[in-house]
């Protein structure tokens, strides 16, 4: 039996607790009750939502839980004397201490990230950095796993965190059955990007977002500005004109962002070698796939699928062990596609 304290307290989240569904789903497949939830607040009773929606709960008592998950909310300084007791607590006694988004800052509070690895929703990691400098912030992550200690990116995130856990604790047939259930993705790696290169393109026009949704589908192809502008119905140059003044980028640089996010997420869910990668993507060389890497993300895909491999649960195959021997950028003129700006 895995019992879960899942703490609350005003102006929560609700959407923390999608992790609630994914915890009964595992007990529907596994076919018994493995996991025991128990709500929890300072005081106890009715706690509202920052919808309005309000949660029974229990107060903290004596009993000791092998999972404790903290609510996300909208503030980030909700520290009281009750709630630091039961954290300190908690950390001794409980197998798992999980924070998702705002929750993190529960921890840090109590100096339980100090020298660890964690994250958060990406709206609050300047304020975490800010606030707790002995606490290794990695903002672009969707979870991190430091030991004992979860932090996730929270909102949807939470669900990944959750699953990862079933992972962990029942393998992965039954988080990927309960995934499937919950029709939603088997579960994103832990150092999956919280952001998306699609999203932060955002086209004004459907023209635009016609030849980016293209170039998205073909990444193996050249890509050069004539085959996106006939995609688009314009002439190279208006074509050229009209992506920088909707997208404030350069059709090249647009195009090497979406090549990372695809490399990346091949680094992150598959075995493959980086040369199969590059080529995959479009960069046809590790070497420039690498540079690309070191603009946009400012770390080497080993670097990626090292820190992808470590939130996995369990750890996946190594990388192909190429050293990571260089962070000098190149010139504009080292990009493949260049020819695009």
């Amino acid at each position: 039996m895995h019992t879960i304290g899942f703490v609350v307290f005003p102006n929560f989240h609700t959407m923390g607790f999608a992790a609630v569904s994914v915890f009964e789903l595992a007990n529907l497949v596994l076919d018994e009750s493995t996991y025991e939830l128990t709500v929890l607040s300072e005081a106890g009773g009715l706690v509202s939502s920052s919808s309005g929606i309000r949660i029974d709960s229990e107060p903290f008592g004596d009993a000791v839980f092998d999972t404790v998950m903290f609510a996300s909310g909208v503030e980030t300084d909700f520290a009281s004397p009750p709630l630091s007791a039961f954290v300190k607590r908690a950390l001794k006694t409980s197998r798992r201490i999980a924070a998702p988004c705002t929750g993190a800052f529960v921890l840090a509070e109590e100096g339980a990230l100090d020298g660890r690895r964690a994250t958060t929703h990406w709206r609050f990691a300047g304020d975490l950095k800010r606030r707790f400098p002995n606490v290794a912030v990695e903002e672009d992550q969707i979870f991190v796993v430091d030991g004992s200690i979860w932090t996730s990116a929270g909102m949807a995130a939470t669900i990944d965190m959750a699953l990862a856990m079933i992972e962990k604790d029942h393998g992965k047939d039954v988080s990927r059955t309960v995934a499937r259930k919950l029709v939603v993705y088997h579960r994103r790696a832990g150092g999956h990007s919280q952001f998306s290169a699609l999203l932060e393109i955002e086209p004004k026009s459907d023209r635009i977002q016609k030849a980016i949704v293209y170039a998205n589908a073909n990444l193996r192809n050249a890509l050069s500005v004539e085959e996106l502008a006939e995609v688009a119905s314009l002439s190279p140059r208006q074509f050229s004109r009209a992506f920088a003044a909707e997208t404030g980028q350069s059709p090249g640089k647009a195009i090497e962002h979406l090549r990372v996010e695809a490399a990346r997420l091949m680094l992150e869910h598959g075995r493959h070698s980086m040369d199969v990668i590059a080529n995959e993507v479009g960069f046809f060389d590790r070497d420039r796939m690498r540079r690309a890497f070191l603009r946009t993300l400012g770390q080497p895909p080993q670097a990626v699928r090292r820190s992808s491999r470590e939130g996995r649960v369990p750890p996946e195959t190594p990388d192909d062990g190429r050293p990571e021997n260089s962070s000098q950028v190149p010139d504009e003129k080292d990009r493949p596609g260049s020819d695009l700006e």
